[in-house]
């Protein structure tokens, strides 16, 4: 894992503020020592979660969308590292690898320019670089048996999620994503727009459901593409369950369960499906930060849930003096899923019904 810029116990204590009488998730967490291989190091350490930042938006920028997912890490991980460590969840269980070294391609990028076709090519063969690296990584974790925590970066990354994983375990994965778009668009060049076409295309993603497609912002060939696949790939829409109601919330995660959990799966969670959330794709209309953690829970503790990835939360779009929120809102999402995932689940319930 050369590519990847390991987050040491130094810089994890920096931003963790500590207090008397308080333990914070920053005390606990795991890094990778000094001096010591981080492939042997994963494979021998307690954690069952690896947590990694993917600091990039060169898919978005492909995709002609906003840059700015790339500032999305740190602000995630300096709100986790704030989290309280107590009987609910516990911080040992998580591992902070760091980040993927992406600073060559993020340099080069900022001298592209969408409009002019043989920089939007560049764009394309620099989301290749970038899948690549996603891929090794990914695949290096779970052949250790642990559970991948991405934060990006662009949804462009779900690609090397699922090839990682599928490779890895050595057969296609399904895959849910609870997002206002599909990224299930023609295979045009490597964007954030098409991550789950290409996966699915070169057989590493075999059943797909998309949660909360927005009817709006998905084009007829997209849906005619989607129909034609319906054994494979499935979708509903937020308009028919929170607009016109003919659909519940319930029913539809019920359903997709139904669809996805019956082999190992992934977990994606685009921030642009939620109102109000600085994202490259911000929305004013969208499903609530309490669903999107009810869905989290719920996919998170099957025992084929093989990763999270959550994309494209952009803080440097939003609010100047609430910067923070996005970081905040990714760890309570991060949390959900560890709880739905570890035995310790199963402990809260009882301290919560002897209270």
């Amino acid at each position: 894992m050369e590519n990847i810029i390991p987050f040491s116990a130094t810089e994890l204590a920096k931003i963790t503020n500590h207090r008397s009488g308080e333990i914070k998730f920053g005390e606990r967490m795991q890094t990778i020592p000094a001096g010591v291989s981080i492939s042997e190091y994963i494979t021998t350490c307690s954690a069952r979660f690896v947590l990694f930042g993917i600091p990039e938006d060169i898919g978005i920028r492909a995709n002609y969308g906003r840059p700015g997912a790339a500032t999305a890490w740190l602000s995630a991980i300096s709100s986790i590292a704030n989290i309280q460590y107590n009987s609910f969840c516990k911080g040992k269980e998580l591992l902070v690898l760091g980040q993927l070294d992406v600073r060559k391609e993020m340099d080069e990028v900022q001298q592209l320019d969408f409009h002019k076709t043989a920089d939007r090519k560049r764009m394309n063969e620099l989301v290749e670089a970038v899948d690549k690296e996603v891929t090794h990584v990914v695949a290096q974790l779970v052949k250790a048996g642990k559970i991948p925590i991405a934060i990006g970066g662009g949804h462009n990354n779900a690609y090397g999620m699922i090839k990682g994983t599928a490779l890895s375990k050595g057969q296609a994965i399904n895959a849910i994503n609870f997002d206002a778009h599909s990224d299930f668009r023609i295979l045009e060049g490597r964007h954030s727009g098409n991550g789950f076409s290409y996966a699915f295309e070169e057989g590493f993603l075999q059943q797909y459901f998309i949660f909360g497609l927005h009817e709006n912002y998905t084009s007829k060939k997209v849906l005619l593409n989607i129909k034609n696949l319906i054994h494979r790939v499935r979708f509903n829409t937020y308009d028919e369950i929170a607009i016109r109601g003919s659909k519940k919330f319930e029913n539809e995660l019920q359903h997709a369960e139904r669809f996805i959990t019956g082999t190992s799966f992934g977990i994606e969670l685009d921030l642009d499906a939620l109102p109000n959330i600085a994202s490259s794709a911000m929305t004013l209309s969208g499903f609530s930060v309490e669903q999107a953690r009810q869905y989290i829970h719920r996919f998170g503790k099957h025992q084929h849930a093989s990763y999270l990835h959550i994309c494209e939360g952009a803080p440097e779009l939003g609010d100047e003096k609430n910067q923070q929120l996005v970081g905040k809102l990714i760890g309570y999402l991060v949390t959900d899923f560890m709880k739905a995932n570890s035995p310790v689940d199963k402990k809260i319930q009882n301290i919560t019904v002897n209270l």
